[in-house]
C-alpha cells in the first residue's frame, strides 16, 4: 500500500502541474489584454494633461484662478473627458492591432461553421498567438477528420448493415419457395443465423461505443490482476485463435493496476480479436506485460503477424468506423479500436500503433494507480 500512496502522489503532481499551465497560459492571456488597455489610456492621459498644460502656459485659455480648488476641478474635468475622447478614437484606430489577432480567430471560425474544414490562421510565433494559432488548427483539424469519418461511415459502415440484410433477406426467399432438401434448407438456416449474430454484435458494439464515449467520469475502479484479465481474454477468444492454428504467447507475471474491470475488459479482447482477425493461419500472436516503476505506469503490448498499417492510416485506426481495409475482405466495422482507445483516454494513459518487418504493434500505457 506504501507503493500505491507513493504513485498516486506522483500522478497527482503531474496533474497538478498541468493545471499550473493552463492558468498560466491563461493569466498571460489575460495580462496581454490588460497592459494593451492600460498603455492606451496612459497614452491619452499624457497626450490630453501636455495638451492643457500648454494651451495654459501659451495663455490660449486661462483660469481666473487656476490654482484654486474650483480651478483645479475644472482642469481635472477638462483632463478626464478629453481624455475619454481621445482614448476611444485611440482604441478604435489603434485598438486594432492586439484585436487583429481575435478578428481572425472569428473569421476562421465563421469558415468553419460554413463546411470549410480546411481552414487554418496564422498568428504569427508569439508565445501567446503561437498557442492560439496551434489550437484553432488542431481544432479545425479533428473537425475535417470528422467530416471524414461521418463519409467513412456512411460508405463503410452502411455496406456493413446492408451486406447480412441481403444475405437474411435472399436466403429466407429461397426457404419461403419450397422445393429444397431437409439438407439445404438447415445449411440456408445456419447462414440465417449466422448473419443474425453478425448484425446483432454490430448493434452490441454501436451501444457500447455511444455509452463508453459519453461517459466523461471513470465509476466503480478497484484493485484487480490484470495478467488474469488478459489471460481470461485469451481464452474467451480460444475458438477464434484456435480456429486459425495461431500460436498464443503470453509473456508476463503478474501485475495490479488500478481501473474499472468491465471497461478494461473490452479493450483486451478487441486488440486481441482484432490480433486474431489480421493474422495469417499459424502465424504467432505475443502478448507482454512490463512495468516501469519510476514512472507508476505499466505497458502492455500486443504483437501479430499480418499486413503492414501504412503510416499515414496508423493514427485514423481509431477512429470509429474507419476501416483499413476497404475491400471489407475482414470481419469488421471499425469500431472496436475506437472503443479501446476511448477506454484508455479515460484510464488517463495512451494508446499507439507501430507496423514494420510484417509485423503490426499495439501499446497500451496506463497508470498503475489513478487518484
Amino acid at each position: 500500500m506504501n507503493k500505491k500512496t507513493e504513485l498516486r502522489a506522483n500522478l497527482n503532481k503531474r496533474f497538478e502541474q498541468a493545471d499550473r499551465e493552463e492558468i498560466n497560459y491563461r493569466f498571460k492571456l489575460t495580462l496581454f489584454f490588460s497592459i494593451v488597455n492600460f498603455l492606451l489610456m496612459g497614452v491619452a492621459l499624457l497626450i490630453v494633461g501636455g495638451v492643457i498644460i500648454t494651451l495654459l502656459q501659451t495663455g490660449i485659455i486661462s483660469f481666473d484662478e487656476p490654482s484654486s480648488s474650483r480651478g483645479l476641478l475644472i482642469i481635472m474635468l477638462i483632463n478626464a473627458g478629453a481624455s475619454l475622447c481621445v482614448g476611444t478614437c485611440m482604441a478604435f484606430f489603434f485598438g486594432k492591432v492586439p484585436v487583429k489577432p481575435i478578428s481572425t480567430v472569428i473569421e476562421g471560425m465563421n469558415k468553419l461553421a460554413d463546411g470549410k474544414y480546411d481552414t487554418r490562421i496564422d498568428l504569427g510565433d508569439g508565445q501567446i498567438t503561437g498557442g492560439v494559432s496551434d489550437s484553432f488548427n488542431k481544432m479545425a483539424e479533428e473537425l475535417q477528420n470528422t467530416e471524414l469519418l461521418r463519409s467513412d461511415f456512411i460508405n463503410n459502415f452502411s455496406h456493413e448493415f446492408k451486406t447480412p440484410i441481403v444475405s437474411i433477406l435472399g436466403f429466407a426467399k429461397l426457404i419461403k419457395k419450397g422445393n429444397l432438401t431437409d439438407q439445404q434448407k438447415l445449411e440456408y438456416l445456419d447462414i440465417i443465423e449466422e448473419e443474425s449474430e453478425r448484425l446483432s454484435r454490430m448493434a452490441t458494439n454501436v451501444l457500447d461505443m455511444t455509452r463508453i464515449e459519453n461517459q466523461t467520469i471513470l465509476t466503480d475502479i478497484t484493485w484487480f490482476n490484470l495478467s488474469e484479465q488478459i489471460r481470461s481474454a485469451v481464452i474467451l477468444l480460444e475458438k477464434k485463435w484456435t480456429a486459425k492454428d495461431i500460436n498464443m504467447m503470453l509473456d508476463f507475471d503478474e501485475h495490479m493496476i488500478e481501473g474499472n474491470v468491465e471497461l478494461l475488459r473490452h479493450v483486451w479482447i478487441n486488440l486481441i480479436d482484432n490480433a486474431v482477425k489480421f493474422s495469417p493461419a499459424s502465424g504467432r500472436i505475443h502478448i507482454a506485460i512490463t512495468e516501469e516503476p519510476a514512472g507508476g505506469t505499466v505497458v502492455v503490448t500486443v504483437r501479430n503477424q499480418g499486413p503492414e498499417i501504412p503510416e499515414a492510416e496508423r493514427d485514423r485506426i481509431f477512429s470509429k468506423f474507419y476501416q483499413s481495409d476497404r475491400s471489407h475482405a475482414t470481419e469488421g466495422n471499425g469500431i472496436g479500436l475506437a472503443i479501446v482507445k476511448r477506454v484508455v483516454q479515460l484510464h488517463y494513459g495512451l494508446v499507439w500503433a507501430e507496423s514494420t518487418g510484417g509485423h503490426t504493434t499495439f501499446t497500451i500505457k496506463l497508470p498503475v494507480c489513478l487518484f
